[in-house]
């Protein structure tokens, strides 16, 4: 029986997903925490040791990235057909798997570094895997901006040796009282914020977007870019009223504003959706500041599912159009393609918090925490306003794509015939559906009293309803056609390239120093040192043997001349 690599892969991941899970209700029903120490090697007194921390969180992220990666694997299948690397590209996707596995399991900053460069480095060689020139570039932003992150982790490691172990997990609440120690809090902070892209580390997640579609469902939606959160969240003690998670808190809801601004000027399918990634990140990482580990951890698993749905229908979409991948060249595509964009719809809905799917659950209870708290008015209104784009830049992507008939897509011949792709989406489909209330019951068992004024408690549901009109109003495609937005081009280039971050990033870094080595050389080595040093001495000697070449080649001449000379000084003197 000839078993292809991804449907073996796609049952053993599988099996070891429902394992985990069962495992994590057990833990969370019994309360139960569990710590594995494993002696690698003792010499006299100094011993290696390999911590393992098994609780019901890591018990239970790692079931979600389990089932997720077993999904997409299932769907590279198809989506690779033709591939003839498909077994190097499998083997990548579990050793990112497996880093990610490590991160989440480890209690300890050197085995956390472990997954977390394997992050980065797979990663690049992921999203390098379309070997073009763009891919490279790409490839290179991503592998470069996380290693300010590894950097900064490895400071936080060389900071911990004053507590005598690197098991953060045992000093946390003795970080929390101590003044000195808060240098490491920055520190795992520096580092979060760049594994999950927050402002002013924001470029290379669209940047990403160069690799294989199943990597991106993957790495938006349970690996790479959660690897901070996660971070984070097992850090909370240090973000809770200090000047840390103040700190957090302004820059994840500028990057939650920043990214749904920038999607709504995006035309490429997607980075809309990388774009929103970024957005519900910074809504992680902002209630995880405000002192909410197990809301943001709760939004981290709903997120997670309805975003790898929404990619794989992303990909089903660019694989049936011939890999264009620009909306303005669908539309109609629920005629031609009506499971796809039936699970597109759903994890778009999920997405903007449509009552009783995934993405409600976690969002709004969020969102009415947020009104509950004391906190400013700035972050008040990017959380709403935030929400508001993203429903705006959803029904936008809904016009554009799946309705509407400005379209070139009768060029091609769309089908829904793709069976193993929609096998691996109607999997995520369900728990897409079914997953936000099922976590709700497991993760908040006690229902959760939440007192509001009626006008906060319909905040969210009118910022959505006037999002979406708003979004369906800026598509129409008539406003595109007068060119509105040329009238103010500048501000649709500031708004519609995340605020310029991608130049920041690459040339602001690159261009300067560039600049200054060519100036170097003109004024220095071609400058004032070609007049001073060699240049000067090899003209002198250059000059010299050339009169010398002269006096040479006309020696009888000046000799008769120099000999009349001689003589007529001679005269001149004999008779003085």
């Amino acid at each position: 029986m000839n078993l292809s690599i991804c449907f073996i892969y796609f049952n053993l991941l599988l099996f070891f997903s429902l394992t985990l899970f069962f495992m994590s209700l057990y833990f969370m029903i019994m309360d139960v925490v569990i710590f594995i120490e494993w002696e690698i090697i003792s010499l006299n007194s100094n011993s290696v040791v390999m911590t393992l921390l098994f609780d019901w969180m890591s018990l239970l992220f790692m079931s979600f990235v389990l089932f997720i990666s077993c999904m997409v694997i299932l769907y590279s299948e198809e989506y690779m057909l033709g591939d003839i690397n498909l077994n190097r590209f499998i083997m990548l996707v579990l050793m990112f798997v497996l880093s990610m596995m490590f991160l989440i399991i480890s209690p300890n900053l050197i085995s956390i570094l472990l997954g977390w460069d394997g992050l980065g480095l797979v990663s690049y060689c992921l999203v390098i895997y379309y070997q073009n020139v763009k891919s490279y570039n790409a490839g290179m932003l991503t592998a470069l901006s996380n290693r300010i992150g590894d950097v900064a982790l490895l400071m936080a490691i060389a900071w911990m040796l004053n507590y005598g172990s690197w098991n953060y997990i045992f000093y946390i609440e003795c970080m929390k009282n101590d003044m000195e120690m808060e240098l490491i809090g920055w520190m795992v902070i520096l580092a979060g914020m760049t594994k999950s892209a927050q402002i002013p580390f924001s470029s290379w997640l669209p940047a990403a977007m160069a690799a294989p579609t199943p990597v991106s469902a993957l790495v938006h939606s349970s690996t790479l870019v959660t690897a901070g959160v996660y971070l984070l969240i097992r850090f909370n003690c240090l973000l809770v009223d200090t000047k840390l998670g103040q700190f957090m808190l302004l820059i994840s809801g500028l990057t939650m504003f920043m990214a749904g601004l920038g999607a709504n000027f995006e035309y490429d399918l997607k980075k809309i959706i990388a774009l929103s990634t970024l957005s519900q990140l910074g809504l992680m990482m902002s209630i995880l500041s405000m002192g909410f580990p197990k809301m943001a951890f709760f939004h981290l698993l709903t997120h997670a599912l309805f975003k790898a749905l929404l990619f794989m229908c992303a990909g089903s979409i660019i694989h049936n159009m011939k890999n264009s991948q620009d909306i303005r060249y669908m539309g109609s595509l629920m005629v031609s393609m009506p499971l796809t964009t039936s699970c597109l719809n759903v994890a778009n809905l999920a997405l903007c918090g449509t009552p009783f799917l995934a993405g409600f659950y976690s969002k709004d209870l969020i969102l009415e925490l947020v009104s509950m708290s004391n906190i400013n008015m700035l972050s008040f209104m990017l959380y709403f306003l935030s929400t508001g784009l993203t429903v705006c830049y959803s029904f936008r992507l809904i016009y554009y794509s799946l309705t509407g008939d400005f379209n070139t897509s009768s060029l091609h011949s769309l089908n829904d015939e793709s069976w193993i792709m929609l096998k691996g989406m109607l999997g995520l489909l369900f728990l897409a559906i079914m997953g936000g209330s099922l976590l709700m019951w497991l993760i908040i068992p006690v229902p959760v009293m939440i007192c509001l004024p009626m006008s906060l408690k319909l905040l969210a549901l009118f910022v959505s309803i006037l999002g979406g009109l708003m979004g369906y109003e800026l598509s129409q495609f008539f406003l595109s056609w007068e060119m509105k937005s040329l009238n103010y081009y500048h501000y649709v280039a500031y708004m519609g390239s995340m605020w310029f971050m991608p130049q920041i990033s690459t040339m602001f870094v690159n261009y300067p120093f560039l600049k200054f080595g060519y100036l170097m050389i003109k004024i220095m080595d071609q400058g004032w040192s070609e007049y001073i040093g060699g240049q000067s001495i090899y003209n002198c000697i250059k000059i010299g043997s050339m009169k010398n070449q002269i006096i040479q080649n006309n020696d009888l001449k000046i000799y008769f001349i120099t000999f009349f000379s001689w003589v007529m000084i001679l005269l001149l003197m004999y008779m003085y």
